[in-house]
């Protein structure tokens, strides 16, 4: 087996006063390989005698870890032979986290202060922060006091939220790292690349920094500008790549939540954090997550074939393994705020199916399948039916884009109906309701891919090249 690649990735983060029901959401596409399962688990609380150490399966990265352990949802890999890549999740203490963004620091910051190669990586960020974190805040400053500590093998964005604040932050070096939280009505769309741009080091309520940061920039003579310390110029890349790769992504969100801005999608100068012209759905974020620049000439999927459509890298594409949105909704205890949407395959292609953060177990389907097709395996019947309708997509797009809608409303509906049944649970109770709630939600979504599955297999076995009809050939 190859290497697991680290490509790419695409992430939105929303402020809660930036969405319609005063949800923080964070959520990301992870792309890697066109085949490689995801699972999802939920890892209980856990009290132990004595400190445990973790191990990276993938550099040898070692450090101890606290005896108590928050429960959290996770979506690791289906193998750790190239490491954990937990990637998501939500603990008990109602605080969210996705990680990694990957991104590329320069020669000049890296020549000043390399990345260490048996530091963090992104394999090991959600195992050994989630667990043990009660705030977004407090995650910035746990993750951020380990890579001073350790060092980072990586450069990579982290995203961390709970019912009050969002925050993102940048590793660029071995050491070195920033966080911004986002603002509470704003939103920002990030695609690989590093971000963050004017940091203002008199305000820690907004900007949490690596300690000596600015001295390490002045002492390495780093920072181009006269007045500002804009951390994506210093520590950032603004090549030819970022722009067919990354800054198009970037344009595309900002496009969808500001129509009437109109700005170049290959500009190394789009805005980090912006306000939209209306509030946010989470819907707008499955849009997003789902996307290949519909509505524009460089749409990879249009029925006009010209070379624009494959010039920019979509945010949906065939490498992506899974995508999720973490959504921390107002008011409610952590077990019912919670809700960690889970698209398993091709986004594009694939469904976001609603899980608590109250569960205490997945669906047994969510914890199969290795690097070949198998059919008892959620990940592998998402990307069955994105193989089918790949192969004559202008024929069967309708039939998934349908239903998706009716699995959407019903979910929704679902959702609703489950929200209220629960506000008067005690605990205990509550736990087990969100369980099966959220099982019976997975299991419905299944049941109508395998339906449609068994329908376009039906429908295929007629647009063979074999096919031979003879009032054609008269």
């Amino acid at each position: 087996m190859e290497r697991k690649t680290f490509s790419a990735c695409t992430s939105i983060l929303v402020g809660r006063q930036a969405t319609v029901d005063g949800s923080t959401m964070i959520a990301r596409t992870e792309d890697a390989k066109t085949a490689w399962p995801k699972y999802f688990v939920v890892h209980p609380h856990q009290v132990l005698q004595a400190e445990p150490q973790f191990v990276s399966p993938d550099n040898g990265f070692t450090m101890t870890l606290p005896k108590i352990r928050g429960k959290y949802t996770a979506t690791p890999e289906w193998t750790d032979k190239y490491g954990i890549f937990e990637e998501s999740g939500i603990n008990e203490y109602g605080v969210a986290m996705s990680a990694t963004e990957s991104a590329y620091a320069n020669e000049r910051v890296l020549g000043a202060d390399p990345l260490v190669e048996k530091g963090i990586g992104e394999e090991a960020m959600v195992t050994i922060t989630l667990p043990y974190i009660k705030s977004a805040r407090a995650g910035v400053k746990h993750l951020g006091q380990l890579i001073e500590k350790y060092g980072a093998s990586e450069t990579n964005g982290v995203l961390f939220s709970d019912q009050s604040e969002v925050w993102y932050l940048e590793i660029a070096t071995g050491h070195y790292w920033a966080a911004q939280r986002i603002p509470d009505n704003c939103y920002a769309v990030v695609a690989n690349q590093l971000a963050i741009q004017n940091i203002d080091f008199n305000d820690p309520q907004n900007f949490l920094t690596a300690k000596g940061l600015k001295q390490f920039v002045l002492n390495n003579h780093l920072n181009s500008s006269r007045s500002n310390f804009n951390f994506r110029e210093i520590f950032g890349t603004q090549d030819q790549s970022d722009t067919v790769y990354n800054t198009p992504r970037v344009w595309y969100g900002q496009r969808y939540f500001n129509p009437q801005s109109k700005q170049d999608p290959q500009s190394q100068q789009l805005p980090f954090v912006r306000q939209a012209e209306r509030l946010i759905y989470r819907e707008d974020l499955e849009y997003l997550l789902g996307s290949h620049y519909q509505g524009t000439v460089y749409d990879p999927l249009s029925r006009q074939n010209t070379a624009l459509n494959h010039k920019f890298r979509p945010i949906s594409l065939a490498k992506t393994q899974e995508a999720h949105i973490l959504q921390l909704r107002p008011e409610y205890p952590a077990a019912l705020s919670g809700l960690h949407w889970l698209a398993l395959g091709v986004t594009a292609q694939s469904i976001f199916v609603p899980f608590y953060a109250g569960i205490t177990q997945t669906p047994t389907s969510y914890q199969r399948g290795n690097a070949t097709y198998s059919s008892d395996s959620a990940y592998w019947q998402f990307k069955l039916l994105g193989i089918l309708v790949d192969a004559h997509y202008h024929l069967f797009g309708d039939s998934l884009a349908a239903l998706q809608k009716e699995v959407r409303i019903q979910l929704n509906q679902n959702v609703r109906q489950t929200d209220q049944q629960a506000q008067n649970l005690s605990n205990k109770k509550l736990a087990e309701f969100l369980t099966q709630a959220s099982l019976k939600n997975a299991a419905y979504v299944s049941q109508k891919i395998n339906e449609l599955t068994a329908e376009l297999i039906t429908t295929a076995t007629a647009l063979s090249p074999l096919d031979f009809k003879t009032d054609e050939n008269l």
